[in-house]
């Protein structure tokens, strides 16, 4: 797994001019063995799993599991991840788990350091906004939403340009580029009442 800083290359400063290799320091690959230990930490959580995951792969998915569960106490931090992550990740490392919204609205609560968001990237994009100061990171740089990457922010500009004064408004899942260029983000929930907020046609 890469671990990346949302919104930028891995290496690039997140704080202060600290990289976060010299903030959290060169993370050694775990043994990822199936011992006796990993066997009675990871066996309540096996528990959740059973009638999906076949007692054979255990083996397998509980060392990674155990391991990240460590490292999270450790650096001061929580999984948020969304409803459609596999159920290892879903049961077995998440903290918080949710739709994207929900995830977004954790994200501003929780007091860990650091939020690893297994989702998309405008996901983390959005914890990012919602908690600048806070570290975001993702498992996957190239994880990507279709219908985020449906509109760019260049193409909200050109609207923009072709229908000057009018209003322009986007749904929760777009990347930062198409937020940044908007007037109001809104969700499935609240699009008709930010809609008519505006009180034009």
């Amino acid at each position: 797994m890469t671990i990346a800083q949302t919104n930028a290359p891995i290496g690039t400063p997140i704080a202060a001019g600290i990289s976060a290799l010299e903030r959290y320091g060169k993370l050694e690959r775990p043994e990822l063995a199936y011992t006796p230990e990993v066997a009675e930490a990871t066996a309540p959580i096996y528990e959740k799993v059973k009638h999906i995951i076949p007692a054979i792969e255990w083996p397998a998915l509980a060392p990674t599991i155990h391991a990240i569960n460590k490292l999270k106490k450790e650096r001061n931090a929580v999984i948020l991840a969304h409803n459609y992550m596999t159920p290892d990740i879903f049961h077995g490392v998440a903290d918080i788990v949710g739709d994207s919204l929900q995830l977004a609205i954790e994200a501003t609560r929780t007091d860990a350091e650091v939020i690893v968001q297994c989702g998309v990237h405008f996901m983390a994009e959005t914890s990012k906004i919602l908690s600048p100061e806070k570290t975001v990171l993702i498992p996957d740089m190239r994880a990507g939403c279709s219908l985020a990457e449906s509109i760019t922010g260049a193409d909200v500009r050109a609207l923009r340009e072709r229908n000057p004064g009018v209003p322009i408004i986007t749904y929760v899942n777009t990347s930062a580029d198409v937020k940044a260029e908007c007037d109001i983000c809104c969700t499935s929930s609240n699009a008709l009442q930010v809609v008519e907020s505006f009180g034009v046609d």
